[in-house]
């Protein structure tokens, strides 16, 4: 049954379109918006346009050309109520993904969030947002693979890489590629409530909303480290979840005392080696969870958490939901 709202005045959603731009950054957030329209009987209100320098075909990151509504200049005198902004990225040397920051996007973005009443990067977009100086002060997330380089070249902002999205007064800033989704939504719930936004969720075969602080969900995913006596650690605990691995047994593996282990894994993966071993036990915990109908019971003893009690714990700990919840929303069928 749909719900029937009064006419709400126009919101005018811009996405900035730029050269080798992430496609789905752009056709994600839009795609929700449209949706939007299937679960009520009148007007959104939304008009969404994708805005770039010309008015020429734009080549997205996957060759994808994708055709501006207006230009820049079109919106100079527009009341613009949200601004959605993308990211690109390049491929280094040594197939590190780099964000990519072209000066005149972020001084364009710059002077179109001066006007506008809230402003939402999608993925690596983060890092225009950032450059632009609209995440000064601000807690922010982006994709976990140039959250470091976001944190180093922007020391101002607060770089969270776990949720999928942040909301930090009038800007939002959203994780990777699909978490453009959860974002998106975010913004309907903002606008028309969570009951739209979870039907437009169902419409999106989204089993559920995620919520924001819900993690980007790998361990696995962390960068390798610099050294190799902390790579091989880090194998030995993921083929070792099951037994003890507290500081004590990781510092006689690698033949160094305790104080220099902890030292180590707080220099090269940023926590301590108890930090870490829990994540990975999340990590492969989540995996079983996902793919498999092992009893709580049997993951718990199986990842190393001893009991139910204690994974529920790191569960919500590290991602925010317990077992059962992640189980429901992402079982792999």
């Amino acid at each position: 049954m749909r719900t029937t709202r009064r006419r709400t005045p126009e919101r005018l959603i811009a996405v900035v379109l730029f050269d080798r731009v992430d496609l789905l950054d752009v056709t994600g957030p839009a795609e929700v918006f449209s949706l939007l329209q299937r679960e009520m009987d009148h007007p959104t209100g939304y008009r969404v346009v994708l805005a770039a320098e010309t008015p020429e075909p734009v080549t997205t990151s996957a060759g994808v050309r994708v055709l501006p509504d207006v230009t820049f200049g079109e919106l100079s005198g527009a009341a613009i109520d949200t601004l959605v902004v993308p990211g690109a990225v390049t491929v280094g040397e040594s197939r590190e993904i780099v964000a990519r920051c072209d000066p005149a996007v972020v001084e364009t973005v710059r002077l179109l969030a001066a006007r506008t009443r809230r402003v939402a990067s999608v993925c690596v977009g983060a890092h225009i947002l950032a450059a632009a100086g609209l995440l000064d002060g601000k807690r922010a997330t982006t994709h976990w693979s140039t959250a470091r380089q976001l944190a180093a070249e922007h020391p101002e902002v607060t770089v969270d890489a776990d949720p999928i999205f942040i909301r930090d007064g009038g800007v939002w800033t959203g994780a990777g590629l699909s978490a453009c989704l959860d974002l998106a939504l975010a913004l309907v719930a903002d606008d028309f409530g969570a009951e739209l936004a979870s039907r437009v969720a169902r419409q999106l075969v989204m089993f559920l909303r995620r919520p924001g602080g819900q993690s980007q969900f790998s361990v696995s995913l962390e960068p390798v480290s610099a050294t190799r006596r902390v790579d091989e650690l880090r194998h030995h605990i993921a083929a070792h979840l099951a037994q003890p691995l507290t500081v004590a047994d990781l510092a006689a593996h690698a033949h160094v005392t305790d104080r220099q282990i902890t030292r180590v894994f707080k220099a090269e993966l940023g926590m301590t080696p108890a930090a870490y071993v829990e994540r990975a036990r999340v990590e492969a915990a989540r995996q079983r969870l996902e793919t498999t109908d092992e009893t709580l019971s049997r993951i718990a003893g199986t990842c190393g958490f001893g009991t139910v009690s204690t994974l529920t714990r790191s569960f919500r700990r590290t991602l925010n939901t317990t077992p059962t919840e992640y189980r429901q929303r992402f079982r792999i069928r």
